[in-house]
Formats: structure tokens, C-alpha cells, sequence
């Protein structure tokens, strides 16, 4: 996304992306009404919705026997007022062909960025290494967006702070009837959470367990999975015997961190490279866009010009740290009063206190969905942006 940005404005970006394509299963899928918005702005909404996709215009849960509309995007002051389900590799491949458009922007596959190039305390460059062999490219800005995981980080020497999380998260597919019910859904059991997304012709699934629990359900056998997941279907429990073997299901080890300092000179940080977000309500991917379209605001100017400064820089922090902070907030008082205690519960689970208050009054109502839906503080494509790429 800051590639495809920056190449708009006519900052030559060169977007490196180690693979040989996008096809990786289980990433985030969830683009929300901010990343939709930025589509509209850019004039690409409909195309962008032209590719297969499912509307989750409302997010429900069981808390027990009792059901609850943790969601409803109905009254968000943007174009799309839904969460599109789309695979991760769709969104990329889409954001590629658009970035192609533009002369001064290029995509190299198959290319890993494996280091960085020094002068001094100053980054210079990335160390690239391909099937054809390796080489180093200069530049005035090297930008991490490879995830929480983000070997440039190390190499950059940049320190982050964990704040850790009671769960990890089990992800599988089920195949969906047409008698099925078409609504993304939520469970919470004593001892249990579970997510179904509808992805069209099968269900994602999300089986949440404590944290470092993973061994101890592959130990116990896949009879014993059927089982367990039977219990937390809405359909016939049979269903989850379509899980034939282990390697069907992934592990999502959550992790929940920050960098003290995103950026250092030539170099910075975006999305979870900077900001480790916890799987809860599927925000990581549109932070990490929130990321790129601040970036590309702030930084267009001085990168076209060939005076971008350390302190250009240091301002993406300032403008992306605080909804990065209260988010990551949100998420672990979540993680703390509602996933720890329905993991650790063994009698009857009831909605907490504040969020049948929330879900419950007319007007606060609408704060759920626009958290969720928007975040702390949307960014908006800069005017000149869009102008220079209709240009």
C-alpha cells in the first residue's frame, strides 16, 4: 500500500516480497470500513469489490445461551459500512496491478530482504537476496513491513516492549451448506472461544486455546479435535470430521508488542514489524494500512524533493502511536476480562458488565462498530495524492 502511495506521487519504490507469489492461507482477511474508505478515495472502491468477496455488515456472539450484537456498521459515515472478508492474496495482487500503473513503481518477487546497508548510524540501503543471487539496493528510505517476525527490525537494532497475551489461536477450514446461516459468528463456552467467518462455500474457523496449549490438543488425538469443535458448531457436529488431518490445522501464536522507536535515519518501521497486534476483532492488516497511508502522506513531499530528514520520520510515530496504543489497549483489557476468564471458566459465561452496557444502549451502541470499523484515527489519502495519480 505505502509503495503503491509513493509510486503515485512519483517517488520511485521498489516493493520487495520474498515469495514467489501472495498464495499463504490464514492471513488476515478482514479489510474494514478505514482500508475500504482509502479504496473510495482512490477511486478504486468498485473494482476493488468486483473481486469475490462476503459483506459482514454485523458482528454477533453467544456468551453461553445468551446471544449479543457486539457490532453493528450500519451508521459509519463511509462509503462501504461492512467488513469485506477477502483473501489477503486478492487485496495484494490487487494493490500490484494498481501499483504497475505508475512508472516509478516496481514489485520484485522471489527477493528477500535480508539485511541492511550502513553509513554510519544512517540506513543506506537493503541487502536483497534472490534465486539468482544476491546484491544490495540503495536508497534514501528502507521501509520494514515484514510482520511481527521483521528480521530488518533486528538488523535496524530496534527495541520493542511485550505486553504478551493468555491465548493462542488454532485456524482451520469447514465446508459451509447452503442451509447454513450466512453470519460471521462468535462463541464464548466455559473453556472455550470460537470464531466462524463465512468465507462463501466453507466457514473459517478460529479456535482459541490458552496460550502454549497447542501441544496438548495434538497429543490428545483428532477424534478428541471433532469433538471439542462439534460442541461449538451451530450445525451438525459431524461437520468437523472434514478435518482429516493435523496439517489442515495452523497455529497463530499471538503476540502482542511495540517498538519504543519506529524509525532510525534512512530507515522505519509499519504495520506489525512496528506494532504486534492480538488476532482480537481482525485489525491488524487495516492498522498496518493506516500505517502506509500516513506515511505516504507524510513523507511523499521530502522524498520526491531529496531532503527527507530523520525528523520527517520520527512524525509517522507521533501520528500512528496513539491509535496504536489505544488499540493495543483495547485488545488486552479484552484479552484480560473476556478471553482469559471464558478460557479459565467452568461454570455458565454472561456477556461482561460493560459491553452488554455498550451493546445494549441505543447511543453507545455505535462505539463498538466504530472502534472496530474505523479505529482511533483513520487516515485519509492526502488530496495531492489522489490529485497526482489522476494526473
Amino acid at each position: 500500500m505505502l509503495g503503491v502511495l509513493l509510486a503515485r506521487a512519483g517517488v520511485s519504490t521498489l516493493v520487495l516480497e520474498k515469495h514467489a507469489d501472495f498464495l499463504r492461507d490464514f492471513r488476515g482477511d478482514t479489510i474494514h470500513p478505514s482500508t475500504l474508505q482509502n479504496m473510495h478515495e482512490l477511486g478504486w472502491l468498485d473494482a476493488f469489490l468486483a473481486l469475490p468477496h462476503q459483506e459482514v455488515k454485523e458482528l454477533s456472539g453467544r456468551f453461553g445461551t445468551t446471544p449479543i450484537v457486539m457490532a453493528n456498521f450500519s451508521h459509519l459515515p463511509v462509503k462501504a459500512k461492512y467488513i469485506a472478508l477477502m483473501p489477503q492474496w486478492d487485496f495484494l495482487d490487487f494493490l500490484a496491478d494498481r501499483g504497475r500503473e505508475y512508472p516509478s513503481f516496481d514489485l520484485k518477487m522471489q527477493a528477500r530482504a535480508a539485511g541492511l546497508s550502513f553509513d554510519g548510524d544512517s540506513v543506506t540501503g537493503v541487502n536483497v537476496d534472490t534465486p539468482e543471487g544476491s546484491f544490495t539496493v540503495k536508497a534514501d528510505l528502507v521501509v520494514a513491513a515484514d510482520g511481527r517476525d521483521s528480521q530488518l527490525r533486528k538488523a535496524a537494532g530496534l527495541e520493542s516492549e511485550s505486553f504478551g497475551a493468555p491465548m493462542d489461536v488454532l485456524w482451520f477450514r469447514l465446508p459451509r451448506e447452503p442451509s447454513d446461516t450466512d453470519q460471521t459468528q462468535a462463541r464464548f463456552d466455559a473453556g472455550r472461544v470460537f470464531v466462524m467467518l463465512n468465507r462463501g462455500d466453507y466457514w473459517q474457523c478460529a479456535y482459541v486455546i490458552p496460550k502454549g496449549g497447542d501441544a496438548k490438543i495434538r497429543a490428545a488425538g483428532l477424534d478428541t479435535f471433532h469433538k471439542l469443535v462439534g460442541l461449538l458448531l451451530p450445525f451438525e457436529p459431524e461437520r468437523a470430521n472434514a478435518i482429516s488431518h493435523w496439517d489442515q490445522v495452523k497455529l497463530l501464536t499471538v503476540l502482542v508488542d511495540r517498538l519504543k522507536e519506529w524509525a532510525r535515519p534512512g530507515f522505519l518501521c509499519i504495520g506489525d514489524a512496528a506494532h504486534a497486534m492480538s488476532p482480537i476483532g481482525g485489525v491488524g492488516v487495516n492498522l498496518a494500512v493506516q500505517d502506509a497511508v500516513a506515511a505516504a502522506n507524510l513523507l511523499w513531499r521530502p522524498l520526491k524533493g531529496g531532503h527527507l530528514t530523520f525528523e520527517d520520520l520520527k512524525k509517522v510515530q507521533e501520528r500512528r502511536e496513539f491509535p496504536t496504543r489505544a488499540t493495543q489497549r483495547l485488545q488486552l483489557i479484552m484479552q484480560d476480562n473476556i478471553i482469559a476468564p471464558t478460557l479459565g471458566a467452568t461454570g455458565e459465561v454472561k456477556p461482561p458488565l460493560a459491553l452488554r452496557i455498550l451493546t445494549g444502549v441505543p447511543f453507545l451502541s455505535r462505539i463498538p462498530a466504530r472502534l472496530l470499523g474505523l479505529g482511533f484515527r483513520p487516515e485519509h489519502i492526502a488530496p495531492e495524492i489522489v490529485a497526482l495519480g489522476r494526473g
